[in-house]
């Protein structure tokens, strides 16, 4: 009997340090999508409010590859140049 209560403590001992590293993992994972969620919200009020254009590189060829994000919201800039010409 002795031997199974040894046993049982490191067990024990084994999951409480287990459940803190899970812990620790978690609270990580929270902060990075955290940090995902405020870039992708900030870019999607930038792309809700003008057009982004996005220039990537390729890794393979070097090419430039130009990429622009246009929404369907009607500025209100352009609205009152094209209505006033």
């Amino acid at each position: 009997m002795p031997k199974q209560n040894k046993n049982n403590h490191v067990s024990s001992a084994d999951r409480e340090i287990e459940a803190e590293q899970i812990s620790k993992r978690l609270a990580m994972l929270d902060r990075r999508l955290d940090n995902m969620d405020s870039v992708i919200t900030s870019l999607v009020e930038r792309i809700m409010g003008k057009p982004l254009t996005m220039e990537v590189t390729c890794p393979k060829c070097g090419e430039v590859v130009q990429i622009n994000v246009m929404s369907s919201t009607r500025l209100r800039g352009k609205e009152k140049i094209g209505m006033g010409d």
